[in-house]
């Protein structure tokens, strides 16, 4: 089965959020874990999340991925700025406790003419530091941490991280070798097909290619969701600039056999195309009609 869906608004509540992802044939979705634009999060209603989690074990929901803020920059200059995201990580994980069993994804960051070498560090750092105080606090109240963290592949436009699966593979050993333990069951991958195409790797021509060199690279054990979109830019731009399915230079056919792709069609997708609601509902039924159950 294909498990698709798309970022919903927090606005309503998290029961809404799952009426929603059900009323344009979803089974999955993502949702920002606080103001993406800033820092700020709305308190959580602990019943409305718990109706939301019955709800999704009712229609059997693949994993959410919740999203981090895109303020949150863990490789930044400014040490107040890297101070600031290790908080709201932390914070995140402990709010996420409400929905167990999500993934949260992160942008690695932009290193901010420290070069790459530096800012992979200082994320790796933030990753090892976080988990190191959600460890802390779960000893504490004897409890457990329910969330995996998920690295996301970006375009590399700008001073960016993670721009290449090399970079993605140094994050994740880095923040092991600080973290003094393997992540492997606790931090992975999200894979964006837009990044990637813009970031140079061709999935149209060449998608079992870039799919071995992952699983090379990384390993695709860590690739725990997609994020499943087209772009407005050739292969290699690195301009970061999602389109609908479709209708971008990716195409649809190709973007049909990423989710089909064994390796990858099991993962949940989750669609972050420039569409409304109507939109979302028409891409899933397309891309439903295109998967070879």
């Amino acid at each position: 089965m294909l498990h698709i869906g798309y970022h919903e608004s927090t606005s309503d509540g998290y029961a809404a959020m799952g009426k929603e992802a059900v009323s344009v044939g979803a089974d999955t979705f993502a949702f920002f874990t606080r103001n993406p634009r800033g820092g700020s999060a709305k308190q959580i209603d602990a019943g409305d999340a718990a109706a939301l989690c019955a709800f999704m074990k009712e229609h059997n929901f693949a994993p959410l991925v919740a999203h981090s803020p895109y303020t949150m920059n863990p490789c930044s200059a400014n040490p107040d700025l890297r101070k600031f995201a290790l908080e709201m990580m932390v914070d995140d994980f402990a709010r996420l406790e409400y929905t167990p069993g999500c993934l949260y994804n992160f942008h690695p960051g932009s290193h901010t003419g420290q070069g790459a070498e530096t800012g992979i560090l200082l994320t790796a750092g933030i990753i090892a530091d976080a988990l190191g105080q959600i460890d802390a606090k779960n000893k504490k109240d004897g409890t457990i941490c329910h969330t995996t963290l998920l690295v996301e592949t970006m375009a590399g436009k700008g001073s960016e991280i993670g721009r290449t699966f090399e970079e993605v593979r140094s994050i994740l050993d880095q923040a092991e070798e600080k973290y003094g333990s393997t992540l492997t069951d606790r931090v992975g991958v999200c894979m964006d097909t837009c990044h990637i195409w813009d970031g140079g790797y061709d999935i149209v021509h060449d998608l079992d290619g870039t799919i071995e060199k992952f699983d090379k690279t990384v390993g695709l054990r860590r690739l725990r969701a997609i994020h499943l979109n087209d772009s407005m830019n050739v292969l290699g731009a690195h301009k970061d600039r999602h389109q609908k399915i479709g209708e971008g230079e990716i195409g649809l056919e190709a973007l049909a056999r990423v989710i089909n792709h064994p390796a990858l069609k099991e993962l949940p997708f989750i669609l972050e195309t420039p569409n409304e609601h109507d939109g979302y509902k028409k891409e899933i039924k397309l891309l439903r009609s295109k998967y070879n159950s």
